[in-house]
C-alpha cells in the first residue's frame, strides 16, 4: 500500500501532520509492504526538508498513492476521485458545513475513513488530539487569568517552539488562593491536569472544594455522578447515563459560587442536562470569572460559549446582561476562552503524539482489519454509504 500523507488545506491554516518522519521510518521499519510520500507543504510544522534528511520521499504529487491521510478537513476542490482517504471529516454527526464535502466524496467514489471511528473492540477511541486540547486549554485558561488580573503575563502557546517551554512559561505564574474547577473524566481532563501539575496546586475533592477556603490555590475536578442527579432518585449509574442522559438533572450550580476558574473538559451529549444558562450568570452569588471552554460547545451546555474563538485571539468577554459579546477583560464580563482547534498551537507536540497512535493502531489494520478497526471508521465505501453510517441518507439528500 502506497500512503500520501496530505498537505492541510483548511482555513484557517492548520500546522499539524498525521504522520511525522520519526513516525514514518518507523512504520516502514515494521511494516515494509507500506511505501510512503509526503505531499510538499510550505505551511506544515515539519518542514519537507525534515522529511527529506530521514529518508521519507516528498513529492507535490500524490496521485499515485493508494491512501490519502491527513487531519482536519481536506478542501472539496483537492479530492481525488476513486482514492481513500482518512482524516477528521465532521460529517457523520449531520454538522450542516460539511454536507458539501460528504456530498462530493459520494460524487468522486472516494472511500472515507474517518478518525473519530477508530475504535478497538471495547469501543474505545484508538486516535485522538483530546489530550492536548487539554494541555492547551488550560494554559489559556491561565493565560487568561493572569491578564484579566493583571497578575502576570504568559507567552501565546503557539509561540512556542513545542510543549516544553510552554511548561517553562508556568514558572512566572503566581496565583491568590483561587478555586479552579475542571469538569470530565477522560483524556481531555487529564491533558489539563498535565499542564497544572509543575505549579503544585492541592487537587480537593468536590465537598472540600463546596465547603472550605484555602491559603492556596486548589483545583477540583468533577466526573459526570458529581454535577447530574436521576430524575427517578436512583443512584447514579455511568452507563445508564451514556444512555439516557435526559433522565438526569443538573446539580453543577452550586460549584459557580465558589468557582474563579473553570476548565470545561467534558463530553456533552444534547440531551444531557445544561451545565449554565444565561440567568444563572445573573444570579448575585455566581463567581467565576474565566471559562476556559475546552469542550466547546456552542451555546449549550454553557451559555457564555457563543462562538469559537480564534488561537491568534483567544478571547472574548460574554456580558452577563446582555447575553452578548463584550470586551474580554472588563469587570463586569465573563473572560471566555473558546479555541476549537487547539491542539494547533502545539502542533509538533500533537502531532508526534498522533502519528504514534497511528503507527501503533491503525495502519496494521489496513494489513489486516480482523478486529474491524477500519471497517467500523469508514463512513463511504466507493461512493456509497455504509451499513453503520446509512443514517446520513437524508443529511447527504438534503432533506433534513
Amino acid at each position: 500500500m502506497h500512503i500520501g500523507i496530505l498537505k492541510e488545506t483548511k482555513i484557517p491554516v492548520d500546522r499539524r501532520v498525521a504522520l511525522t518522519p520519526a513516525a514514518a521510518v518507523e512504520l516502514k521499519s515494521l511494516y515494509p509492504e507500506f511505501d510512503i510520500t509526503v505531499e510538499s507543504s510550505d505551511i506544515r510544522c515539519i518542514q519537507d526538508e525534515e522529511y527529506i534528511e530521514a529518508g521519507i520521499r516528498v513529492s507535490d504529487d500524490i496521485t499515485n498513492c493508494d491512501l490519502l491521510v491527513g487531519v482536519k478537513e481536506v478542501a472539496i476542490s483537492k479530492l481525488i476521485p476513486g482514492k481513500t482517504y482518512m482524516f477528521f471529516s465532521h460529517t457523520a454527526k449531520k454538522q450542516p458545513y460539511n454536507r458539501k464535502l460528504l456530498q462530493e466524496v459520494v460524487n468522486n467514489k472516494i472511500t472515507l475513513v474517518d478518525y473519530e471511528y477508530l475504535t478497538n473492540n471495547e469501543n474505545v477511541r484508538l486516535v485522538a488530539f483530546g489530550r492536548w486540547a487539554g494541555i492547551v486549554g488550560a494554559y489559556n485558561g491561565l493565560r487568561g487569568y493572569g491578564i484579566r488580573f493583571g497578575l502576570y503575563n504568559l507567552k501565546p502557546a503557539h509561540k512556542c517552539h513545542d510543549f516544553h517551554e510552554m511548561l517553562s512559561e508556568l514558572g512566572k505564574v503566581i496565583l491568590p488562593p483561587v478555586k479552579i474547577l475542571i469538569t470530565g473524566g477522560g483524556r481531555v481532563a487529564r491533558g489539563a491536569l498535565e499542564t497544572f501539575a509543575p505549579l503544585g496546586f492541592k487537587m480537593v475533592e468536590p465537598s472540600e472544594f463546596m465547603e472550605k477556603s484555602f491559603t492556596k490555590p486548589v483545583i477540583c475536578q468533577l466526573e459526570p455522578w458529581d454535577y447530574v442527579i436521576r430524575k427517578d432518585g436512583e443512584d447514579f449509574d455511568l452507563q445508564h447515563f451514556f444512555y439516557y442522559p435526559d433522565e438526569y438533572n443538573s446539580v453543577f450550580y452550586p460549584f459557580c459560587t465558589v468557582t474563579d476558574l473553570f476548565i470545561p473538559c467534558h463530553y456533552w451529549d444534547s440531551r444531557s442536562p445544561l451545565f449554565l444558562e444565561e440567568e444563572d450568570y445573573r444570579k448575585p452569588d455566581f463567581r467565576i470569572s474565566v471559562i476556559a471552554d475546552v469542550s466547546c460547545d456552542i451555546k449549550k451546555p454553557i451559555a457564555s460559549t457563543l462562538r469559537p474563538s480564534a488561537i491568534e485571539e483567544p478571547f472574548y468577554g460574554y456580558d452577563p446582561e446582555t447575553g452578548k459579546e463584550g470586551d474580554p477583560f472588563a469587570q463586569r464580563n465573563v473572560t471566555v476562552m473558546a479555541v476549537d482547534n487547539l491542539p494547533g498551537e502545539l502542533p509538533r507536540d500533537a502531532s508526534a503524539d498522533f502519528a504514534e497512535r497511528l503507527v501503533e493502531n491503525v495502519f496494521p489494520a489496513y494489513l489486516n482489519d480482523r478486529d474491524g478497526i477500519i471497517e467500523r471508521a469508514t463512513i463511504v465505501r466507493e461512493g456509497g454509504l455504509t451499513r453503520s453510517f446509512s443514517y446520513l441518507e437524508d443529511f447527504l439528500a438534503g432533506r433534513e
